[in-house]
């Protein structure tokens, strides 16, 4: 499954996470019980970079059939919400205010109140998560460099074009006016130097 942009705040969060120590919490985390399988279930989300919502999660774990039964969805809300409260399971933030709430897992690690060490991720798969992430990354900043780029050379281009068009009206004046003149030519030339640089290291 393939994750929509990241916001920044998104990213910062699955970095902390993907770095987070082992979390103390005051919740029972037994295989084969719900708040377990729900956080394995929102692990195996967080490593593909998506935030599940309780849709997403409920189709992974139970099928089609109970991702549509609306009080099953409210029987997972509920426990999901008791996790939240644990500091097991975090609602992120809406993208848009008629969107399903989505959630994320605060660490890979926990205690549970039975003091039992509960790894849903690891080292590996959280290496190769932080991998792909960095990858994500790149790939979301290589249009927005392309971007700036391209604003860059309009504007160089511009000032080029407005410069060579004051030196043009200057010297169609009956009396020529160094200072506009020698102004404008100076633009010109730092301005084309400039261009000339940015196009030769595209």
């Amino acid at each position: 499954m393939s994750q929509r942009l990241l916001t920044p705040r998104e990213t910062r969060f699955l970095q902390e996470v993907l770095s987070a120590d082992c979390k103390i919490v005051n919740i029972r985390l037994r295989e084969g019980e719900y708040q377990y399988n729900l956080a394995e279930a929102i692990a195996s989300f967080q490593l593909e970079l998506y935030f599940p919502d309780v849709k997403d999660i409920t189709r992974r774990l139970y099928g089609e059939e109970k991702a549509n039964d609306t009080q099953f969805i409210r029987k997972i809300q509920t426990i999901l919400k008791k996790m939240q409260k644990s500091n097991v399971v975090r609602i992120m933030k809406k993208k848009k205010p008629w969107e399903l709430q989505t959630y994320a897992l605060s660490s890979f690690k926990f205690q549970d109140v039975d003091k039992n060490l509960i790894i849903l991720a690891t080292d590996q798969q959280i290496e190769q998560t932080q991998n792909l992430l960095h990858s994500f990354l790149s790939q979301q900043q290589k249009p927005r460099a392309t971007s700036n780029l391209k604003s860059k050379i309009f504007v160089l281009v511009f000032v080029i074009v407005a410069s060579y068009a004051a030196i043009l009206w200057d010297v169609m004046q009956p009396a020529l006016n160094p200072i506009i003149f020698v102004s404008a030519f100076s633009s010109a030339v730092v301005c084309s130097l400039k261009l000339g640089k940015m196009l030769a290291q595209e």
